[in-house]
């Protein structure tokens, strides 16, 4: 029979358990907390599996992340950006997992000294890494980038953002998360090429179907 002491110190330890869960469950964008966030965002190499494009992310998503969007928090409707300090921002952010560093500069991928070394040291690849954090490759509406802002199921401290599939800013996620890299191939692979028209990263516009 346990003695009643330990018995004591097992609920105590349980409660501790139920609390913390509860309070990483609430962490979200404009929570705050101290289980919300690490401090900054490092830059691992993605491992086994498929990657997404790294050219359509930085000139067609990225920009996205910084728009100032229209919100909607319990039928409050005001205007304020992903990276934002009381949302996503890498290092004053409040918004969980993805983090993002506003002030990170394009690299120019046709630069032959910008190798894949060279940019996954890079600001703009820790959004990019980030951000496929937050993705289900090839499945749109299963990705937390898209599910959180449109709250399909799972709750947002940072309201709605995107209220259908129409949304010019929501059609250019879609379409990044739905089209990841060959098997086998990286995140800088030419077949995203075809992701823009003409098929050119530099000169091509962003396709969303």
């Amino acid at each position: 029979m346990t003695p009643p002491s330990r018995r004591a110190s097992s609920a105590h330890l349980a409660t501790l358990a139920a609390l913390c869960g509860a309070a990483i469950g609430l962490a979200a964008c404009g929570g705050g907390g101290p289980l919300d966030n690490p401090p900054l965002v490092d830059n691992p190499l993605a491992g086994g599996g498929q990657k997404l494009s790294f050219s359509y992310f930085q000139k067609c998503v990225n920009p996205v992340l910084l728009a100032q969007l229209q919100i909607n928090i319990n039928g409050v409707v005001s205007t304020n950006t992903c990276a934002s300090s009381g949302c996503h921002d890498n290092s004053t952010g409040t918004g969980g997992a993805l983090r993002i560093v506003q002030a990170a500069q394009a690299v120019d991928l046709a630069d032959p000294a910008n190798t894949p070394d060279v940019i996954r040291t890079s600001d703009i690849y820790k959004n990019f890494y980030s951000s496929q954090g937050e993705v289900v490759f090839g499945s749109p509406s299963s990705s937390r980038l898209i599910a959180k802002p449109m709250l399909l199921n799972v709750l947002h401290g940072g309201g709605l953002i995107f209220e259908n599939d129409q949304d010019p800013n929501l059609k250019l996620i879609r379409y990044w998360i739905s089209r990841p890299m060959p098997q086998g191939q990286d995140e800088f692979s030419s077949a995203a090429n075809s992701m823009f028209t003409p098929a050119d990263p530099q000169t091509g516009l962003c396709n969303t179907e």
